[in-house]
């Protein structure tokens, strides 16, 4: 599976989550995914809590925070 395959797995609806990230068919956000892997769940805990998500789709929320955080420029807060 190509990256731009595994993006599909993201959809944004404005009517949706207001308009977050969400894995497709789902109300599961990528902000709320990648928070749980954060804070230690691993990818076998969220797959059993949510029997419908798939591997793939825990790859699709990391992939897409990648690509998001690609397109961001960053400027330092304080100086060193």
């Amino acid at each position: 599976m190509n990256e731009n395959q595994i993006l599909e797995r993201i959809s944004t609806n404005p009517k949706v989550m207001l308009g977050k990230p969400v894995i497709s068919g789902t109300r599961l956000t990528v902000e709320y995914i990648l928070n749980l892997l954060a804070h230690g769940s691993t990818v076998e805990e969220i797959l059993q809590e949510y029997p419908g998500l798939t591997q793939e789709d825990i790859r699709a929320c990391l992939l897409f925070a990648t690509r998001s955080l690609q397109r961001t420029d960053f400027m330092p807060l304080g100086a060193e």
